[in-house]
């Protein structure tokens, strides 16, 4: 009960958070699922809060997509999240790289928590550092940014930062940048939960489906509330002190020791 209490605390504050840091919420809520559960079903679950998320504002926005674009971008992203979620469950199963002891225990590093502590690392100073925040494609990269961003979504669920770089010189208005992005992420979750959804039967997720419901019900109630009352604008000190979080779990993944 009291992981229950915790994650839908952090979900929920977290859901929030996002209008004033400037990050995704799948990059902040996977490393909370991260500390209670094992990195590939930290991934699968966050998916899940982030897909009914998205379609909590699909329902919203989702009329104004531009369809060029989903075509362009959005069928390359969907295939490419397809190879990345198949690329994780491989990864999963591989030996540890090697194991260690400290403070009286011992930990492990796995491929698996190496490779997501490393994009973790990456994306956060990638949405952070204002030099990669001025990075941007044009409109005939569209479909090289589909298949980058729809990788790692499968892969690691973090895409939004990178889908942003693509669809920011695409010509759309702003209503219809939101649109599509929004559409986007529903399309590359769903492909992606999909593949994961073998993940979730071989380890008894059913018993945790509470909390996965609570979770879940705690964003999309954070994201309504942070849509009605506050508007989006990021405040430095958050943003820095989130990185700083970010970088540490990281950090402690890349070591075994979460």
């Amino acid at each position: 009960m009291t992981e229950i209490i915790i994650i839908c605390i952090a979900a929920f504050f977290t859901s929030i958070l996002t209008f004033f840091s400037g990050f995704g919420l799948g990059t902040i809520l996977m490393p909370v699922f991260a500390l209670f559960f094992p990195i590939d079903i930290a991934i699968a679950l966050t998916g899940v809060v982030h897909f009914a998320n998205n379609l909590f504002k699909m329902a919203l926005v989702g009329k104004k997509a531009d369809k060029w674009v989903l075509i362009r971008f959005g069928i390359p992203a969907i295939a490419a999240s397809f190879l990345g979620a198949w690329v994780l469950i491989k990864i999963t199963v591989l030996p540890s790289l090697f194991q260690y002891e400290m403070w009286g225990r011992e930990f492990e590093v796995t491929p698996v928590k190496l490779i997501i502590a490393i994009l973790l690392l990456f994306f956060s100073l990638f949405e952070f550092l204002p030099r990669f925040q001025k990075i941007q494609f044009g409109k005939n990269k569209l479909i090289l940014g589909g298949i980058l961003s729809g990788f790692l979504g499968g892969l690691a669920g973090i895409q939004g930062a990178l889908r942003s770089a693509f669809l920011i010189k695409s010509g759309l208005s702003k209503e219809a940048y939101i649109a599509t992005g929004v559409i986007i992420a529903s399309l590359v979750d769903f492909t992606r939960l999909s593949v994961y959804a073998s993940r979730f039967t071989s380890s008894n997720l059913q018993e945790n489906l509470t909390l996965l419901i609570s979770a879940t019900a705690a964003a999309i109630a954070g994201a309504f509330i942070g849509n009605k009352l506050l508007k989006k604008v990021t405040l430095h000190i958050i943003q820095v002190v989130v990185v700083v979080m970010l970088l540490l779990i990281s950090i402690l993944l890349g070591l075994g020791i979460i």
